[in-house]
């Protein structure tokens, strides 16, 4: 595993389990993605330097995950849509990536913290005059 890349090793009764972090954040993102009110995930300014400097496109932007032996800190940067609550939107988020994690690699997830960078505007379809 000398890629640089970071990994959750889980023992096995046959071996061992390797989770890349890069997997955890992809699974992260889905999960918030999908909450009602969420316009996207937000660049983190990390992620675009890194972009622009010649590294490849990062399809969790926006997520940033942190882990310590088996617990698994995240944090979520996230674009709302215009007219939602932020605060239920933040909070379905944190249950959905919460659940999300724990759920398929069976990690325990200590918290996740959701960051709110703006508000997505819907553009409603010009109607022909």
């Amino acid at each position: 595993m000398a890629d640089g890349k970071e990994y959750v090793s889980r023992p096995d009764e046959l071996g061992n389990i390797h989770i890349s972090e890069e997997v955890l954040a992809a699974i992260a993102a889905a999960a918030a993605t999908e909450v009602e009110g969420v316009g996207s995930l937000a660049a983190n300014l990390g992620s675009d330097i890194a972009e622009l400097l010649g590294g490849k496109k990062n399809l969790s932007k926006g997520v940033h995950i942190t882990v310590e032996e088996e617990s698994v800190r995240v944090d979520v940067s996230i674009l709302i849509k215009y007219g939602y609550t932020i605060i239920d939107v933040a909070k379905e988020v944190q249950n959905a990536v919460f659940s999300a994690i724990e759920n398929t690699s069976g990690l325990t997830v200590e918290c996740v913290n959701v960051h709110v960078l703006g508000v997505t505007f819907d553009r409603e379809a010009k109607k022909p005059q």
